[in-house]
């Protein structure tokens, strides 16, 4: 409908969706969400999402590039390389040339690329130390971008992502509501009509509780998310370890069930 008849999505968690679940437990994320825009309802539109949690730049470009680069779809979005950056002591230049290689193989074989950068991290307590790092990636992305004609996703300018509730309690992912708007702001820099404005402010609310006491959030948060990923780290270990993709084919593409009915809607379906 837009240019646009089958789609790849590469990357780590944030492509395969975390933490936007489903009933099934299963994850629908800013790329499924991309790929029913795009899809527009046809039948024939083909997706596949290769991205997979806690995998580093290396095995993005070793795994699911490849695969791209033999199926060629009419567009392929890629985010990788925020696992590698936020490890002590990881050289972000290295990491930069090593995405650059993929961007510039993709641009090579004629594909269409739309890549992100990283977001703000200044709303998160703890978290926020990462910004220079992240910031120093994105240079080099945008260079990247306009040196090989790939299309760039500015997550760090998107306001609604500097509001706390765009982000899971783990700090790292985002939530359902952040998703369904990087989606639609993904849509826009494609030039893709949406129906929803991803600029729209947050509703005004009060403090969430989770977030008052920010010194017992900051305890907890490192005994469930950090502490976890510390022991992964020094093990060699990855939260994606025996997992496979959700859409490892390029196949039509059939949104999943999103919501389960409620009681009255089961009993109104049932009579």
């Amino acid at each position: 409908m837009y240019g646009f008849d089958s789609y790849i999505a590469i990357g780590d968690s944030f492509t395969e969706g975390l933490n936007d679940a489903l009933p099934d437990g299963s994850f629908r994320g800013w790329a499924d969400r991309l790929a029913e825009i795009l899809a527009g309802g046809r039948p024939d539109f083909r997706y596949a999402n290769l991205s997979l949690r806690g995998k580093m730049l290396d095995e993005i470009m070793d795994e699911q590039l490849p695969i791209a680069l033999e199926l060629k779809p009419d567009l392929v979005t890629l985010c990788a390389g925020g696992n590698d950056i936020i490890v002590p002591g990881a050289d972000v230049d290295a990491v930069t040339e090593r995405f650059e290689e993929g961007v510039a193989k993709l641009r090579e074989a004629g594909i269409p690329v739309l890549i992100f950068n990283g977001p703000d991290t200044k709303v998160l307590s703890v978290m926020s130390v990462l910004r220079g790092k992240v910031a120093i990636y994105n240079t080099h992305l945008w260079a990247i971008a306009e040196r090989h004609g790939a299309r760039m996703v500015d997550l760090w300018t998107m306001a609604p992502l500097h509001d706390r509730r765009a982000w899971s309690d783990d700090r790292l992912h985002f939530s359902p509501e952040a998703h369904r708007r990087i989606a639609l702001k993904s849509a826009e820099v494609l030039g893709v009509p949406v129906e929803g404005d991803w600029r729209e402010p947050w509703p005004a609310e009060a403090v969430p509780s989770r977030w008052i006491d920010s010194r017992r959030s900051d305890l907890t948060w490192t005994k469930v998310h950090l502490l976890p990923w510390i022991r992964r780290q020094l093990r060699g270990e990855s939260m994606g370890d025996g997992l496979s993709p959700k859409r490892p084919q390029l196949a039509p593409f059939v949104p999943q069930v999103l919501e389960v009915p409620d009681n009255a809607q089961a009993r109104q379906q049932a009579s």
